[in-house]
């Protein structure tokens, strides 16, 4: 399965590169555009789920890496969850 990295940007300011063995993410993200906190967790939720799902039918197990980058995003994004208006910048793709 082709895998990818996709780079956020935090409300922080830092900038982090995130992992998924599919490249489903380039259906739920663009580079270069900012989705509020809720909505970028939601999209990311999906679309890391969507990509473990995607292993389990290829290769038998779900994808524990793309899961686990999920409960990365979640602690990550949890840390943003009282800032108002806080938001995410999808970077850049690396296929």
């Amino acid at each position: 399965m082709p895998e990818m990295r996709f780079h956020v940007r935090w409300p922080d300011e830092r900038i982090e590169a995130c992992y998924s063995p599919s490249l489903i993410i380039k259906e739920h993200f663009v580079p270069g555009a900012t989705y509020a906190l809720d909505d970028f967790r939601e999209r990311s939720r999906i679309a890391l789920t969507i990509a473990a799902e995607r292993v389990r039918e290829k290769y038998g197990f779900l994808c524990s890496r793309a899961l686990g980058q999920l409960a990365r995003i979640e602690a990550a994004a949890a840390q943003f969850e009282a800032m108002p208006g806080a938001s995410v910048t999808i970077v850049s793709f690396e296929d």
